[in-house]
């Protein structure tokens, strides 16, 4: 990527953060944003409530996971695992945004490597899991989080690592653009094994946290002034990712991205199915994850 790229790449990004962000004012000065129902359905609003009251008080347990170290991951999941708790819904939301060049543990693009391969390889890891814990009519669910600067990303695959010119702005949104083909890869790959597991995309709009420390200052400074009106909350922002992971709506639908609670189209690359093909391909040459895919959908 030459300096002409990266600026244009940047350019990119903070345009389509613009675009989100004037949005959100639009819908803040309608009526704001109204936390998800599940459809009216009390059993969807009583797992809500349940969520909220679970991890508002001390019944949470946590592991710790570095997902930019696959040796914590594969550590992680073999603690998980050994405490033989169900599976039913894995979010992966974890990020870094826009930070400085630098690598993971394992030698990857930060980005790349934390945003996208460290998910990639948990939900490979822990996939008989939920497989174990989902059944027909009560699938289990992975929500990846993506977010806009997909639809302005660009996934060089010859490059994964910005090595020849790094972009921060570039790299974050080729992570996120990375997340999507992923998640309809790997749907294909469950619908075609008849797994009682979903996988689907959030986009969480633009949310009010410390996420934005490393990019441009007036970026920060709009955030300062106007974020607590023009950006979403953090519970707010997590309101996509609630809906996806206990809808009935969406009971044994995957293949979705969803925005404020709806589904929309993804960029239209997203659906191609040979680049999807490609990036699970070359993740799992990085990852030594087996590929399964020549026997699922080829086989």
């Amino acid at each position: 990527m030459s300096p002409l790229s990266a600026a244009r790449a940047a350019l990119r990004v903070y345009a389509a953060g613009a675009a989100v962000v004037l949005a959100q004012l639009l819908r803040r000065c309608l009526g704001g944003f109204a936390e998800p129902a599940g459809n009216n359905d009390s059993k969807a609003q009583d797992v809500v409530r349940r969520l909220k009251e679970e991890t508002s008080n001390d019944k949470v347990e946590f592991l710790y996971c570095d997902l930019a170290s696959l040796t914590s991951i594969r550590q992680f999941v073999q603690k998980f695992k050994k405490k033989k708790i169900p599976l039913h819904v894995l979010v992966n939301n974890a990020a870094v945004m826009m930070v400085p060049q630098r690598k993971t543990r394992d030698g990857f693009e930060e980005h790349f490597g934390l945003n996208y391969l460290g998910h990639f390889v948990l939900t490979n890891l822990l996939l008989d899991s939920l497989k174990a814990a989902g059944r027909p009519g009560r699938t289990a669910r992975v929500v990846t989080v993506s977010s806009a600067t997909h639809y302005v990303g660009e996934l060089r695959l010859r490059d994964l690592h910005g090595s020849r010119c790094y972009s921060p702005h570039g790299a974050y949104a080729q992570s996120k653009l990375a997340l999507v083909l992923f998640t309809y890869h790997l749907q294909r790959l469950l619908a075609a094994q008849g797994s009682p597991v979903t996988a689907n995309v959030a986009d969480p709009g633009v949310v009010d946290t410390d996420l934005y420390r490393h990019v441009f200052w007036g970026t920060r400074l709009i955030q300062k002034m106007l974020g607590w009106w023009a950006f979403k909350t953090p519970d707010e922002g997590a309101w996509t990712s609630v809906y996806a992971a206990v809808t009935p709506d969406l009971e044994g639908i995957g293949g979705r991205y969803l925005y404020n609670e709806k589904e929309t189209k993804s960029l239209m690359l997203t659906y191609d199915r040979d680049l999807q093909r490609q990036l699970w391909a070359i993740s799992c040459q990085m990852t030594g994850i087996t590929d399964v895919t020549q026997d699922t959908l080829l086989g």
